[in-house]
């Protein structure tokens, strides 16, 4: 399942333009959740009357967000400091909704207010579908290591399905996941961005087989068509800002990579960033045939 980045519920009821541009979907990533976030209950409703009118497959409420213009907020991570908040609002979605509802959290705001169990009870006494869990709390954000250990305590407490996230950077670690907690689906996330393989390649590992590399053609070729994508999509101003990123992702670990983030600086606009992009995975190959 495809999750989208998550968008603001206020954002989707005032009619904010930039939505329309963070909500495209293609079929082909169904089954989809679109998450939302806020801190007012019936904004939030409304929001998600829009995510099922879009024709999302599931609707994703965000209660794990760590970053602090969304805490300030009072939204993200921020509702596990009010439950009963959490709780209405959860209710108050649920009751518009046809579609399932999951939620996303954190296991608390810190350290010592490690709410998570409680929270996956309040979802699960309310209708939620399923729960997501990543294993830091907000204070920690992306530091330390993942605490796998909660996930499979939340997973000996509730009944309805539970996601674990956090920590899993290759393939094996998703096998692993599922073994250490016991959990019903992984999550993945930082990870795909640098290898967008990495569900392939977890599949083909619980299946028994060999995890399949991507050869430098498969990924010159999936990077040129995303970027050609974006090209076609988006104005060429915003269109270079995500290639920009993109290609940091995307050339993670390459031979040479550094010389072409370099070169992509200051590159006037798309067609010249393709060229730059096609020329640099040609010249590996080129390398590597000589």
């Amino acid at each position: 399942m495809v999750s989208m980045e998550f968008v603001s519920s206020r954002a989707i009821v005032g009619g904010h333009p930039k939505v329309g541009e963070l909500m495209v979907f293609s079929e082909e990533e169904r089954p989809l959740a679109v998450q939302i976030y806020g801190s007012d209950t019936e904004t939030m409703a409304r929001a998600a009357d829009f995510v099922e009118q879009l024709g999302a497959d599931v609707c994703d409420i965000n209660m794990g967000c760590p970053a602090n213009k969304v805490l300030k907020g009072c939204a993200g991570a921020a509702l596990m400091g009010d439950l009963r908040l959490a709780e209405r609002m959860i209710v108050e979605v649920r009751k518009r909704l046809t579609v399932p509802l999951t939620v996303k959290f954190r296991l608390g705001l810190n350290d010592k207010s490690k709410n998570y169990l409680e929270l996956g009870r309040i979802c699960e006494a309310n209708g939620v579908a399923a729960v997501a869990m990543h294993g830091r709390t907000a204070k920690q954000m992306f530091r330390e290591q993942a605490d796998w250990s909660a996930i499979a305590r939340l997973k000996e407490s509730l009944s309805i399905p539970v996601i674990g996230n956090g920590d899993v950077k290759e393939p094996e670690d998703a096998i692993r996941m599922f073994e250490e907690t016991g959990c019903d689906g992984v999550m993945i996330g930082r990870a795909a961005t640098t290898n967008p393989w990495i569900f392939h390649q977890a599949a083909a590992r619980m299946s028994g087989g060999k995890t399949p590399q991507a050869t430098i053609a498969e990924r010159r070729d999936l990077i040129l068509g995303h970027f050609r994508m974006v090209a076609e999509r988006d104005p060429s101003r915003v269109a270079l800002h995500k290639l920009r990123k993109f290609t940091g992702w995307y050339t993670h670990g390459l031979p040479h990579g550094r010389k072409l983030r370099q070169q992509i600086n200051s590159l006037p606009d798309v067609e010249s960033f393709l060229v730059a992009v096609e020329g640099f995975f040609n010249e590996i190959l080129e390398d590597r045939a000589a």
